[in-house]
């Protein structure tokens, strides 16, 4: 088994209810995103996958959300953005680009960093 993984970041602001008073307030965070991706077989050229697919694809994700208000989004209307939510939206969007590709690899976990010691990992 072989697990590749990628960095990458946004920055966006949201608001938590029923979380705790600070959270409560509108606020951002200058998100750190790391992407895993796992699978059993390397290709002719030796590699699991070209390090270039998995960053375009994760590039558009992040584009949907950077400098965003991630409440006022489709994706977080009826639940809150946490850093919990934002790692399973980010796995569940990059899944099928990954279906597209010839390589059969999937997404292993996604860690949503909101600050330099606070992040949530979700393992699909």
């Amino acid at each position: 088994m072989f697990e590749l993984k990628i960095k990458t970041h946004f920055a966006a602001a949201h608001q938590l209810t029923m979380v705790g008073a600070k959270c409560e307030n509108l606020h951002g965070h200058n998100w750190n995103i790391e992407v895993y991706v796992i699978g059993e077989k390397l290709n002719s050229a030796g590699v699991l996958v070209d390090f270039g697919d998995i960053k375009k694809a994760v590039r558009e994700i992040m584009g949907e959300l950077d400098h965003k208000f991630l409440n006022e989004l489709e994706a977080f209307k009826s639940i809150q953005p946490s850093s919990e939510r934002i790692a399973v939206y980010i796995a569940v969007q990059l899944q099928p680009h990954l279906d597209t590709l010839p390589e059969k690899i999937r997404v292993s976990r996604v860690s949503a960093w909101e600050s330099e010691d606070a992040c949530a990992t979700y393992i699909p």
